[in-house]
């Protein structure tokens, strides 16, 4: 089935739209424009979602004839602390030595719209940290600067592994984007698989 309706990621992360083109959607990546400190306060999972939406519908009013995705991440402690991405060094390694040993959670909030319909999705892991990190390992993932842009402080899928025992739950989701619920959707709205380039020679 053709795809009559563009897709726009409301998001400048690279991770995130490249799950989506390594998935085969054709996305685009627009910058949305959101001021996130304005949704601070409630549960993480709550502040999540609004968030997403908010991404979403601020690139929606520009490309309305589009779907759009807005999804945002939020790491938090049960009952609800919540590790946004580090902004010092310091605080970088508070954070990674507050997780240090216990099981915290990740989740994921999608918003996707488009002038028909729209769709809210949660997607939520546990991730346990290692207990026998030292400081000094915790300080030396610091000084990667690899987890400085990411909730909670760390990268999963890089050197933050060494940080991380288990996890139990959706590994696309911890990376950035739960691309499963993401495709469940778009099969839902009528999209199919995109067909692969032929790589038949001609002549």
């Amino acid at each position: 089935m053709a795809h009559l309706k563009q897709l726009i990621l409301a998001s400048t992360s690279p991770w995130r739209l490249r799950m989506l083109l390594d998935a085969g959607i054709a996305a685009e990546a627009v910058a949305p424009g959101v001021d996130e400190s304005r949704f601070s306060e409630g549960p993480p999972w709550e502040i999540a979602a609004l968030r997403a939406k908010a991404k979403a519908l601020a690139v929606f009013e520009k490309y309305p004839d589009s779907i759009v995705i807005g999804a945002d991440q939020v790491v938090w402690l049960p009952p609800g602390e919540r590790f946004d991405k580090p902004k010092t060094p310091q605080r970088h390694f508070q954070q990674l030595a507050a997780l240090r040993g216990k099981s915290h959670l990740l989740t994921t909030a999608v918003f996707m719209t488009s002038r028909e319909r729209t769709q809210a999705i949660q997607v939520r892991t546990t991730i346990t940290f290692r207990s026998d990190l030292s400081d000094q390992d915790l300080e030396a993932y610091v000084q990667t600067g690899e987890g400085r842009y990411c909730a909670g402080g760390y990268q999963v899928e890089g050197r933050g592994a060494w940080l991380i025992e288990k996890i139990d739950g959706d590994w696309f989701n911890v990376v950035g984007l739960p691309v499963l619920d993401v495709v469940g959707v778009l099969r839902q709205w009528g999209w199919s698989m995109p067909e692969l380039p032929s790589t038949e020679s001609k002549g």
